[in-house]
């Protein structure tokens, strides 16, 4: 008869951004182990709060399930000799699967006789495993921090103070760094009590009674309804940001949702700096208005029940109070900054030991953008305000207010340049030019940002490769595979008529300038790989299937709006609607450009025509060519293929009537290369041949 298991580790309290991964890691290595000693079960839950990690599984069988294995040794010719005796390799084989030679027999595999054995495993009682199982998993487990605790040699992410582990009504006994496994858990640390579990399935709602929320999502689905029914009956919009609510969730065990005050005359500093402080310092939610203005008051989550809120909302009160008194006086203490000092400092800020100082950047920023500027021919008042936002874009990093709230770089700089009179298009800039900051935040929303935001980027990763930084796995500690994606949204958000290949070309000068440790073709070579894959990345974001991916990126990727177009013509194209007839045509562009690999030269005589349907196959590619080159320099893709699309039925017709590869190589060549021209236009928007075809 099936049972239910559980696990519940007590500990001392774990810190929240570790809480989930350990619970889902618990959870995948016991569904391993089960998996491992073929015990069967019906489902696996896990469970957390900050100060345990549970998982309850459901429908144990009561013993493994037993097998029959068959094994595969050498062939008859090793396993036996010329009299038909066992050979030694057939015994060492009967002894290593522990089976007399007598129960050997042969089988035929591909046509050859080979020697086998079976063995059989009859399945032991599962409570016979558990506690060696439960021992071996809990002790395999990692986490970004360890801690030892008294004399143990034992670690983990906190020390372990319960253990319950119960199989149906019965504890599974065993003993971790001091702590025997029992029925006892515990409740709420200060509303709650210990309590006995008669059965592993009376886990989830004996805690309740303990005032523990056990289950996550029901924990994290009552904070949300909390925090709405607060914001419907107050009419407010309580700002929650997912990774603070994931925070809180594991702050707290029996959560329970209120609100407090600050001053309004704290409203006179910039409402991203109060927000600031209250998520990242105080763990709470900011309160908006409708429109979306910052209002004196903030919801927090209390991990306890509802009585005495006002007497919490009070403390919390006066905690935020002393934190927003700290962020005034930064905010006025850097209103005593001017930009020509904040400038200054730059210099002695070390950005890296290759590159030079924050001020170095700077320079090199302002010269990548004012190059970025003349290439795009953007006008010399917008170049003049890229040229000043870049040259002081980084004047807030030695603010104040910057150092104690990093997050806040570019925010404050807006903020303070405004304040300084600066354009305000260039305060802008100073903002925008860290956008985007995330996977899926904006891009900047102005011309001048996000030319900034181009150089400033393009420069971090080109000043990387150039001293030998390049991503390599998972490691990217400089963020560059977020800067590049960055710089394929930007261009591809503001259709900037400028290539990645343009951009390198441009920052590498200004390296140059400097010097580099590797050469510019090196360079060049590696950011070709590492921006290929991002926008690669971009595209199957964008809802690009994997062969129309490989088909553009194969026809080249540095025209980031070509490119994009190129995918989304054969995407349209893949359509029902059009598939028939794309098919019809790529079957031919396809058989044009197998043959036109074989060709020595793309320079067609007609005078070597022999037959109507080879002429006419060139004076139709030769009559719509300059219009196709046309179309692709204005990137009006559509129009191009619409041409290409017309060769199709002379492609067919010369096929039929025409043999390429003929005796006389003067016709063979000549007809190689009229193939090979019309190849040239067909790449030119796509590898159709990589197209994969349901």
């Amino acid at each position: 008869m099936a049972k239910d298991l559980l696990l519940e580790i007590g500990l001392e309290e774990v810190p929240a951004r570790f809480v989930r991964d350990a619970m889902e890691q618990l959870q995948q290595k016991y569904e391993k182990w089960l998996e491992e000693q073929r015990i069967s079960f019906e489902r696996i839950q896990s469970y957390a709060t900050p100060r345990r990690l549970a998982i309850l599984v459901t429908g144990v069988a009561e013993k493994q399930a037993d097998i029959e294995e068959e094994a595969k040794g050498p062939s008859r010719k090793i396993a036996q000799d010329e009299n038909g005796n066992w050979s030694k390799a057939a015994l060492g084989f009967a002894r290593s699967q522990g089976v007399e030679p007598e129960a050997l027999y042969f089988k035929e595999l591909a046509g050859v006789e080979y020697v086998y054995a079976k063995k059989s495993s009859i399945g032991v009682e599962t409570s016979s495993l558990l506690a060696q199982g439960f021992v071996d998993v809990i002790q395999s487990m990692s986490f970004p921090k360890n801690m030892r605790w008294g004399s143990y040699e034992m670690r983990f992410v906190r020390p372990i103070r319960w253990l319950v582990a119960l199989y149906g009504h019965d504890v599974v006994p065993f003993e971790l760094a001091g702590v025997a496994s029992g029925r006892i858990s515990r409740g709420h640390r200060f509303l709650g009590s210990e309590t006995s579990l008669a059965a592993a399935s009376d886990y989830a709602e004996k805690l309740r009674e303990q005032f523990v929320i056990v289950d996550v999502a029901e924990r994290e689905a009552l904070i949300v309804k909390q925090i709405e029914e607060l914001a419907a009956q107050k009419d407010w919009k309580i700002a929650v940001k997912e990774d603070l609510l994931e925070e809180v969730l594991f702050l707290v065990e029996y959560p329970s949702t209120l609100f407090g005050t600050f001053e309004e005359s704290f409203l006179n500093i910039p409402q991203e700096v109060l927000i600031t402080s209250m998520r990242e310092h105080q763990r709470y939610f900011p309160v908006l208005d409708q429109e979306g203005k910052l209002l004196p008051y903030f919801v927090t989550v209390r991990n306890g029940d509802q009585r005495s809120l006002d007497i919490v909302a009070k403390g919390n009160e006066k905690v935020l109070r002393a934190r927003l008194s700290d962020a005034k006086f930064f905010y006025e203490e850097d209103h005593k900054l001017t930009i020509e000092d904040a400038l200054a400092k730059l210099e002695n800020i070390v950005y890296h030991e290759e590159l030079g100082s924050v001020g170095d950047k700077v320079r090199r920023v302002t010269r990548t953008a004012s190059l970025i500027s003349s290439k795009l021919a953007v006008g010399q008042s917008v170049q003049d305000k890229v040229e000043r936002a870049a040259a002081i874009c980084k004047f807030d990093l030695v603010s104040q207010m910057v150092y104690e709230f990093p997050e806040l770089q570019g925010i404050m700089g807006e903020d303070y340049a405004s304040r300084l009179g600066e354009d305000a298009e260039v305060a802008k800039a100073i903002n925008e030019h860290y956008q985007p900051r995330f996977a899926g935040d904006a891009v900047p929303s102005q011309l001048v940002g996000a030319i900034v935001s181009l150089a400033d980027k393009i420069d971090t990763i080109v000043g990387c490769f150039s001293i030998g930084i390049v991503p390599t796995g998972s490691q990217d500690p400089y963020a560059l595979r977020r800067q590049a994606a960055g710089i394929v949204q930007i261009l591809l958000a503001h259709n900037l008529p400028m290539s990645l290949t343009e951009l390198f070309e441009l920052c590498l000068t200004v390296h140059a300038e400097r010097g580099t440790k590797r050469s510019s073709q090196e360079i060049s070579k590696d950011l070709q790989d590492f921006f290929a894959l991002r926008v690669k990345n971009w595209l199957g974001e964008h809802g690009a299937k994997y062969d129309v991916i490989d088909a553009v990126m194969e026809a080249g990727f540095t025209d980031l709006q070509l490119t994009k177009k190129r995918a989304e013509l054969l995407a349209a194209q893949l359509q029902d609607v059009n598939k028939a007839s794309f098919k019809s045509n790529v079957e031919a562009f396809n058989r044009v450009c197998n043959l036109a690999a074989k060709a020595e030269s793309k320079q067609v005589n007609p005078e070597l025509f022999q037959e109507e349907t080879e002429r006419n196959l060139y004076n139709t590619w030769a009559a719509i060519h300059s219009s196709f080159v046309e179309a692709m320099a204005a990137r009006d893709v559509e129009s191009a293929y619409e041409k290409l699309a017309s060769l199709r039925e002379p492609i067919v017709a010369y096929f039929d009537s025409v043999m390429v590869m003929a005796e006389d190589e003067a016709v063979k060549q000549n007809r190689l290369a009229t193939l090979a021209v019309i190849a040239d236009d067909v790449s030119a928007i796509a590898d159709l041949s990589k197209l994969v075809w349901a």
